[in-house]
């Protein structure tokens, strides 16, 4: 079963009446097993912990065993995992160049409670041939702070769980795991028993690798379970949720940004209270620290009007860079006080950008073509997770046809498959609009901070007539109520003698 026609990203909405597509799973029937068609020749597992969330990274050589082409590859998932994963996607790694291939989700089996990726290959994979996927995506909440609090001043320890055998549904041939850490200071590594002749894992420099593996004999989906523990003295920054505006005027021809999160530390939580003497003491020495500090912000090129309030009001903490047309802005902000772990922060930061950096005309008549950042946010060596994102493109009263489409590159973008975003196109009414602005919604769970060199297309008409309607809807407006005026003016409401 494949996606409705309706779901897939980049339909043609007409006019402005509002539509919502909603992301569809797949369904399995009770005794669903996936067909073992194929078998994994070699896999090679990379996984990424030098941010605050899991990064991975699996190549792997697919063979077609059966006897007939087939087209479907399954990745399995436990349904309490599933939810945290973010950015899926998956690629021939000998055609890059032909973007991602496409990717549908199942719901839950009820019998294994377990959740499925399931890749399309672009053409059926004749019997006995191969394909070499290269399949990505990010792991969000997976590490845990151990110990769970800490003194204000001590290091900071993560451990993460996995299996040393990559889970699937296929048998594989050959495998190895390789763990890239921050750092060098990993005090507690998981050793293995006769998986391997040798010591495992091999540790070069900040890499541990476990495998090579022959596992051939292994049952599909065996676990090898391990658990590692490795310093991070860094905030674990996570934002529940991020809303993001991005506001176009052609008649002031401005793009203006603004930006709403709600961040929490999800490090080790502080054993006592917080003392404000020993912090300014580490602060000024420039320690390191699990809390959140500040946060670089850089902007494009040619943003200006920057500001960044709290709940509170202002926050005069932060500090601005100007840029240039061409040279980026950095806006550094600095948080009203120090973010522990445990402890959440929101705040809202904005600016403004020349609209004609973003905004071309297209060759259709009255047809515009909107190229802008899906997401932005603050770069940081430590990393972001967010656990949603709310995107609102808020584009001219009188907009219509209204389309869009996420730019993709030769790799990873950080944005899950297309039909697993959810999208609105509805109206937003502000001052003295009639219809109110078209504006496009877009929501999606789970993103990481590679999703900040992902780009929006947004394709729209907005004819001459949709320009002046707000100019003549206003002076129609104010010629009627100096009419009226007169109009009464003209009553004679003197009292007469009869």
């Amino acid at each position: 079963m494949r996606f409705s026609t309706a779901a897939v990203l980049g339909l043609l909405v007409p006019g402005l009446s509002a539509m919502s597509v909603i992301p569809i799973q797949l369904e399995l029937p009770v005794d669903f097993k996936p067909p073992q068609v194929f078998k994994n020749t070699n896999l090679v597992r990379n996984t990424n912990l030098e941010k605050g969330y899991v990064r991975e990274t699996v190549n792997v050589v697919v063979e077609n065993v059966d006897k007939q082409p087939q087209t479907d590859y399954y990745i399995p998932f436990p349904a309490e995992v599933f939810e945290r994963v973010g950015g899926f996607e998956a690629r021939d790694k000998n055609a890059v160049d032909k973007g991602r291939l496409a990717v549908d989700t199942t719901e839950v089996d009820s019998l294994s409670g377990k959740q499925y990726y399931v890749v399309h290959f672009p053409e059926p994979l004749a019997p006995k041939s191969q394909i070499t996927l290269g399949i990505s995506y990010s792991l969000l909440s997976s590490l845990n702070p151990r110990p769970a609090t800490i003194q204000q001043s001590d290091k900071q320890y993560l451990s993460y769980s996995f299996s040393a055998y990559v889970p699937s549904v296929y048998k594989t041939e050959t495998q190895k795991t390789k763990i890239k850490f921050p750092g060098i200071n990993v005090p507690e590594i998981a050793q293995t028993s006769g998986l391997k002749s040798g010591s495992d894992p091999e540790r070069k420099g900040s890499t541990w690798t476990y495998g090579p593996y022959n596992t051939a004999k292994v049952a599909p989906g065996t676990e090898y379970p391990l658990t590692v523990r490795y310093e991070f003295t860094n905030p674990v920054i996570t934002a529940s949720l991020l809303e993001r505006d991005l506001e176009v005027s052609h008649w002031g021809g401005n793009l203006a940004t603004e930006e709403r999160y709600w961040l929490r530390n999800n490090g080790s939580q502080l054993a006592k209270q917080f003392n404000r003497v020993e912090w300014t003491f580490s602060a000024y020495q420039q320690l390191p620290s699990s809390a959140l500090r500040e946060l670089a912000y850089p902007l494009r090129p040619g943003s200006v009007d920057p500001y960044f309030i709290d709940d509170i009001g202002n926050v005069s903490t932060s500090r601005y860079r100007p840029g240039t047309s061409k040279k980026p802005a950095n806006l550094e902000l600095r948080p009203r006080y120090p973010v522990f772990g445990g402890w959440n922060y929101s705040f809202r930061v904005g600016w403004n950008n020349n609209l004609a950096s973003f905004l071309r005309v297209a060759q259709a008549p009255n047809s515009y073509v909107l190229k802008v950042p899906f997401l932005e946010g603050p770069k940081v060596p430590e990393g972001i997770q967010y656990e949603r994102v709310f995107v609102r493109v808020i584009l001219p009263e009188g907009a219509h046809n209204v389309n869009f489409q996420i730019v993709e590159g030769s790799t990873t973008n950080g944005l899950p498959d297309r039909k697993q975003i959810f999208y609105t196109i509805t109206g937003f009414k502000t001052y003295l609009d009639t219809l109110g602005r078209t504006t496009l919604n877009l929501d999606v769970d789970s993103l990481t901070d590679e999703a900040r060199d992902s780009e929006l297309v947004i394709t729209y008409e907005y004819s001459t007539w949709d320009a002046l309607r707000k100019p003549i809807t206003i002076f129609a407006g104010v010629l009627s109520a100096f009419f009226a005026a007169w109009a009464i003016g003209k009553i004679d409401v003197s009292i007469k003698q009869r």
